[in-house]
């Protein structure tokens, strides 16, 4: 099975024609197609591990973390973990540090951001943004007498997916956009960290194209169901656009997001106020498929991790055709 599930990947990535693709290709063709690829220097490089996947969780969702709540401790060792991780990789901090400093009431809060510049002359003017908010509650309701919530899929889960795709970005160089990787500390606080960096970004007169938040993708939705729903879907073409790149549906409609308030709720929104362009929230909790919102059980071990690597894998050429499209492709529709 597992060879069977890197098969798939390969294609996918490789390849417009996804699943349909394998189907076609002879058994002795395959085989020799995934020989050739696993013979390149850069193979590795290519796709997300699922051991990479996990080892991220576990550590920022680990009890020495404390919940990471704005202003603890145990957020500073997220944000030190998150300035490695983009150290580790070459990934440069988008202003003179990777922090972006702000205050709430005596709390100070940071706000992790590393930048990947395009390699188009043009278009490495215009902004891809990739977010997800690294803090979470600290403690909760006491459950056989721990108190720690965790925040494995609130949202440690998103902060891994958007340090896998620095990663991904930094060593392919396939980025015709520049993009940034954004990580919010006091989202759980009314996204204050979002809000702080949206406004600071405003006043630099940035060429924003697009602003992708993704929040809560531990755990899979209903095998019935689209992988992952976008927030404000009726909003733009978002959805459209990324499952055309991706050559496969991934991102779907979510019924009661807009009743949820889904598209206001998360770290999204302070940039569709601020630049008025598709920005928008992406995950695969649906508040069916998860028992431990804001509970001290949202713990690794609830995650499931072939689920997570699986998408931020199916992600990856829905990002490429996002950030290398020669026009901006994805509008803001008339409402």
């Amino acid at each position: 099975m597992k060879y069977v599930y890197n098969l798939f990947i390969l294609v996918f990535i490789f390849s417009c024609g996804g699943s349909k693709q394998i189907i076609e290709t002879k058994p002795d063709a395959i085989e020799k197609s995934v020989q050739d690829i696993e013979n390149t220097e850069t193979s590795a490089q290519l796709f997300v591990k699922l051991e990479d996947v996990k080892s991220g969780v576990a550590y920022l969702a680990s009890d020495a973390l404390e919940g990471r709540s704005t202003g603890s401790e145990g957020i500073e060792k997220a944000a030190v973990y998150i300035e490695n991780q983009f150290k580790q990789n070459n990934i440069k901090p988008y202003f003179k540090t990777y922090r972006d400093s702000f205050n709430v009431k005596k709390i100070i809060g940071y706000n992790i951001v590393g930048f990947i510049e395009g390699n188009d002359p043009k278009l490495k003017n215009e902004l891809v943004i990739l977010g997800a908010h690294y803090d979470h509650i600290g403690t909760a309701k006491a459950v056989k007498g721990d108190t720690i919530a965790n925040g494995a899929n609130d949202d440690a889960s998103g902060t891994v997916a958007v340090l896998e795709w620095a990663k991904y970005f930094s060593n392919t160089k396939n980025n015709k956009r520049s993009i940034l990787f954004t990580l919010y500390a006091a989202e759980e606080m009314g996204l204050k960290g979002s809000q702080h960096l949206a406004a600071r970004l405003k006043t630099e007169n940035l060429d924003v194209y697009t602003m992708i938040n993704f929040e809560m993708i531990g755990v899979p939705r209903a095998s019935n169901e689209i992988m992952a729903y976008v927030s404000g879907y009726e909003k733009s073409n978002m959805a459209e656009k990324l499952n055309n790149y991706a050559g496969s549906k991934i991102i779907g409609f979510f019924s009661k997001a807009k009743q949820f308030q889904l598209f206001k709720r998360s770290d999204n929104y302070p940039f569709y106020q601020e630049f008025k362009v598709p920005a928008h929230a992406i995950s695969t909790f649906d508040f069916t498929n998860f028992d431990y919102y804001h509970h001290v059980d949202d713990e690794t071990d609830n995650m499931d991790f072939n689920h997570m690597t699986h998408f931020i894998n199916s992600m990856i050429p829905a990002i490429e055709g996002m950030v290398n499209s020669v026009s901006k492709e994805i509008k803001i529709k008339n409402e």
